[in-house]
Parts: structure tokens; C-alpha cells; sequence
């Protein structure tokens, strides 16, 4: 009776919390609390753990702040194709475009998979929505013949619970680099490095625990003669809570008792050494730097720029090329693509330097004709200017097929003397 009437207080108290919820849902502490099951955050996902967290901000925000344009084969951005406003101004009612690759890519990394809807009217794009990865299956058809195995997803909406088919060209889907058998699925990183994310989040709760203590070590109370496991408890629970009284310092103990801490010296277990070593590990199986995780122990300003472009080049390179490529086939037709039109990410916007090499820059590729007066003041967010659409270039600079013209005609006029 006792058991039954205490699970009957619990689904009194749950049906409260139902009747007081906005949206009528449980959260993962009342439902674990039914069963009398303890519950934290930290056991809900990696994202509590500080350095997985960190590398996923980096991603999402780098791929979030780099502008998507359509250019043609001469690289003139276009903007009067159809799809260029949802990548470049609004993908849906509901998100901008960095916010709609930043969810993306965090979802790419997070889940191992991301996948937005194509929403086609008339064969017209009418928006980007982008999907639960939770909610989304690959289904293959069972062909004989492999290579006649078409594919399809399934979504199922959590809201109304209605499933939706969608053939492949109406879902744009970024994966991980590392996929299942099958390469149509990705999986995360934070599946394939349970381990280490199990060591990482280990250390975290050590060191909580060691916060919430004090930085006090454990200790064992020392006493002369006989006492039973009772005695004992009762002894401990009172010493336990003195020493837990807020602001208080001192406890008292029963003559012949003593109380010693144990030593503890995280510096001769090289916790702190392995901690660190662990957290680059997760960093580098991500591509991130250890500049970019405040690790400056060896670091100077030309080492972080150089680590900035391995970045880019090691890390990023290959994830926005596979967007790119996405991209490409999903909004493109293939009279487009033959035409040489594709999406293309301005990842200079990376590269952008202190203000004082940046001018030195600048002014070599104007100096060289590669910049005109207004690109460069265009990339520097300026108005055009009058007759700075003209290219300049050192008069004294010749083409490749006329080095030495000058010393032939000079030739030529010195023999023309001698013969007068």
C-alpha cells in the first residue's frame, strides 16, 4: 500500500506540473523523478561539457558569418536568380542567413547530419526549412540491381505526428566527413569519441564536486576503541553537517576523537596536464586550433594568424566546399551549371587583418592592377569615387611578348647612325 499510494502522490504531483506547463510537456527531471531516478544536466548531452561546446560555437559561427553569392563563369555575382534571396537575405520567414547556416552546421557536427526542405512552388523556390535530424530516416529501395537503389527521405513532423516523403532533390542534406556504410548517413564526432567526451566530462564533475567541497580535501576521523556501524554513522552525520553550516569554521568532536583530511595534490596526478591534453585532442579531432581555444602557452601574433589560415585551408576548406556543392545541384538546373554558374562562400571575409596590413595589401593588388580604386574602396565598405573604375599599372611594366623591344630598337637606330 505504502508503494502504491506513493506512486499515486507522484502522478498527482506530475499531473500539476502538466496542468501548469505552457506547451502540456514533461521535462527529463520530472519524468526521471517518477522513477525515482536522479537526473542532471550533464547527463543529458555533451553540450555541457565546456571544450565540445567550443568547437561547435567556432564551426557553426565561422560557416554562420560567411556570405553565400551565385556567380557566373567571368566570377559577376548574379543577383536575379530565384534562389539567391534565400540565401543571401531570407531562407524563410523565421531565419536569416546566418542564422540558418549556423543551425545548419551546428546540426551537421551536433546530430552528424543536416537537412533543410526545398519548399518548390511550380518548380519556383518559395523557401528553405530546415529539419530535425531526429525526425528524418534514409529509406533505400530494395533493387536487385545496386545501382538502381534509389533513395528517399522520411520526416515525420513531432507537432502533428503526419510522416512526409521527399525524393532527394527536395532536401538539401550536409553530413559529416565520416558516414555509415551505406555513405548516405553521417555520424558526430561525439559518437565515435564517446570515450574521450566520458573522460572529459568525468574530469568536469571531479573538479564541481572539489568547488562545492570548498577545495577541501576528504578526511577520516581517528578515535580509540570499539564503536559500531550506528555509532560510527551517527558520529560522522554530525561532524558532516558542522562542517556544511555556512560560514562556519570550527566543529566540535567527542574526547579521543581526531579528525585528519587526506592529501590531495592534483599537480603530482597531473590532473591539469591531462586535462588539457585531453581537450585538444577533442579540439583537433574538429580542426580546431589551440589558439582558437585560448591555449597562448606558445603563441604569438604571427603564430595565430598562421594558425587562423591552417584553419581555413585544413578545417574549413572541405566543409564549405561540400556545401558548395550542395548547393550547386539542389538550386542549380544543369543548363545552369553548364553555363558556369555556381554558389560560391566569400571566405575572405576570415581573413581580414589589422588594419595596417590590411592597407599594405590593398595597395600592392591596386598597384598591380588586379584591384581597381573602387574594388578596393568597395572592399573596404566605401562610395565609388570619379574615374575609379580605371585600372592603373607601373608605365614602365611591359608585356611578356615584347620584353626586349626596346633594346632592338635601339639596335636598329645605333646601326642606322653608323651608316651615316
Amino acid at each position: 500500500m505504502q508503494l502504491l499510494d506513493k506512486l499515486k502522490g507522484k502522478l498527482k504531483n506530475l499531473r500539476q506540473a502538466w496542468n501548469r506547463a505552457d506547451n502540456n510537456t514533461f521535462s527529463m527531471s520530472q519524468i526521471m523523478e517518477l522513477f525515482g531516478s536522479s537526473y542532471s544536466a550533464d547527463t543529458d548531452s555533451d553540450l555541457g561539457e565546456i571544450i565540445f561546446f567550443t568547437c561547435l560555437k567556432i564551426l557553426a559561427e565561422s560557416i554562420g558569418k560567411i556570405p553565400c553569392y551565385l556567380l557566373d563563369k567571368e566570377k559577376k555575382r548574379i543577383n536575379d536568380h530565384p534562389a539567391t534571396w534565400f540565401l543571401s537575405v531570407k531562407p524563410n520567414e523565421f531565419m536569416t542567413p546566418a542564422r540558418f547556416f549556423t543551425y545548419i552546421e551546428f546540426n551537421r557536427n551536433y546530430r552528424g547530419n543536416a537537412y533543410a526542405y526545398i519548399n518548390r512552388i511550380n518548380g519556383k523556390i518559395e523557401g528553405l526549412y530546415p529539419l530535425d535530424p531526429r525526425c528524418v530516416q534514409i529509406w533505400v529501395n530494395n533493387s536487385p540491381r545496386f545501382t538502381e537503389r534509389t533513395y528517399y527521405y522520411q520526416y515525420t513532423d513531432e507537432r502533428n505526428g503526419k510522416i512526409h516523403y521527399f525524393a532527394p532533390e527536395e532536401i538539401l542534406h550536409f553530413k559529416s566527413w565520416i558516414t555509415d556504410d551505406s555513405g548516405l548517413s553521417g555520424k558526430s564526432v561525439r559518437e565515435i569519441l564517446a570515450a574521450s567526451f566520458a573522460g572529459q566530462k568525468a574530469s568536469t564533475k571531479f573538479l564541481n564536486e572539489l568547488y562545492s567541497k570548498g577545495l577541501v580535501a576528504s578526511a577520516f576521523v581517528k578515535y580509540t576503541g570499539d564503536l559500531k556501524r550506528e555509532s560510527q554513522d551517527r558520529i560522522l552525520d554530525e561532524i558532516i553537517r558542522q562542517s556544511n553550516e555556512k560560514g562556519r569554521r570550527l566543529f566540535t568532536l567527542p574526547i579521543g576523537f581526531d579528525v585528519q583530511k587526506l592529501d590531495l595534490k592534483l599537480t603530482d596526478s597531473q590532473f591539469f596536464e591531462l586535462k588539457k591534453y585531453s581537450a585538444l585532442q577533442i579540439a583537433a579531432a574538429f580542426g580546431i586550433q589551440p589558439a582558437q581555444l585560448n591555449d597562448l602557452t606558445k603563441s604569438s601574433y604571427a603564430s595565430e594568424a598562421a594558425q587562423q589560415v591552417s584553419f581555413l585551408a585544413n578545417t574549413l576548406l572541405y566543409i564549405i566546399t561540400n556545401y558548395e556543392q550542395e548547393l550547386n545541384y539542389k538550386l542549380l538546373d544543369r543548363k545552369e551549371i553548364l553555363n558556369g554558374l555556381h554558389w560560391k562562400f566569400n571566405v575572405s571575409v576570415l581573413l581580414r587583418t589589422n588594419p595596417e596590413v590590411q592597407a599594405d595589401i590593398i595597395q600592392k593588388l591596386v598597384q598591380n592592377s588586379v584591384y581597381s580604386i573602387n574594388e578596393a574602396r568597395a572592399f573596404l565598405d566605401k562610395p565609388p569615387c570619379e574615374h575609379g573604375d580605371t585600372r592603373i599599372v607601373n608605365g614602365s611594366f611591359v608585356a611578356l611578348e615584347n620584353i626586349g623591344a626596346a633594346y632592338e630598337s635601339k639596335s636598329g637606330n645605333n646601326n642606322a647612325n653608323n651608316k651615316e
